[in-house]
Order: structure tokens, then sequence, then C-alpha cells
């Protein structure tokens, strides 16, 4: 944004446990082009991947959209509502984006603890309904 004034930062990384038998691993980059040397190595082994999407910045996320289709990994799109302000219906955001329709967009706040939870287990729902469809097909 125009008035970023804040480093970003490489890599994150963390754990949660979604239930006693379910721990993710996470491991967060940035979408800037100089981090995308990392990207291939992430993604070896991942189930999925959340793209948090600026609705202000809408087409940053199309690289993002772009390498996990053509990696035919899971993904879920998650529109950042700060103070859980939506300033577009998720459908205008699926057009724009041109997402199918078999992929969840979800809203959340990235800085919430429970709605981040919730952005992460509809992944993981969203992973396994397609390795589900994968088998039977």
């Amino acid at each position: 944004t125009p008035n970023k004034v804040t480093t970003t930062v490489a890599m994150d990384f963390g754990r949660v446990s979604l239930d006693s038998d379910l721990i993710l691993y996470l491991f967060g980059t940035p979408g800037q082009h100089r981090f995308w040397f990392m990207w291939d190595d992430l993604v070896r082994g991942a189930i999925g991947a959340v793209v948090l999407v600026d609705t202000r910045r809408l087409a940053d996320a199309f690289a993002s959209i772009d390498f996990f289709e053509d990696r035919q990994l899971p993904y879920v799109v998650a529109i950042n509502c700060f103070d859980q302000v939506l300033h577009h219906r998720i459908e205008a955001v699926r057009d724009a984006l041109t997402i199918d329709p078999t992929v969840p967009i979800v809203t959340c706040d990235a800085r919430n603890r429970e709605s981040t939870t919730e952005t992460l287990i509809k992944l993981v729902e969203h992973a396994m309904h397609q390795r589900m469809s994968a088998r039977a097909g």
C-alpha cells in the first residue's frame, strides 16, 4: 500500500493444533516476486495453501493463485477483512480473480487467531475433499 512504513518479513513459521491428532505446520512467505525462490521448496509435501488477499491490491494475488493452480495444490482464498469489514462481495472477488467455483473463498482477519484457525480448517477440509475426489475419480 502507498503509506506502508514497515518492512516485509521474509518468512514466518508456526505450528497450530486443530485437534489432538491434527497438527499443522505453517510456512508463510510474502507474495512479492523477490521471495518466489522459496515457494517450490515450501510446497513440497504441503497439503494446501492459503492465498491471503487484500482487496485494495487484488492484482497482487494472481501470481500466487497461478502458482498453486499450476502445481495442482489445493488452496483457499482468504479475503483479509480488518475489523470484520468486507468491502466487496465474495462473488465479486471470485469473478475478479477468475477463481473456479470449487475453490473456497473465506473472509479472515489475519490478526485474529480464531479467524485464521477457521481459515486453516477450511483449507484442510478442502484438501481432504480434493484428495477423496481424486481417489474416487
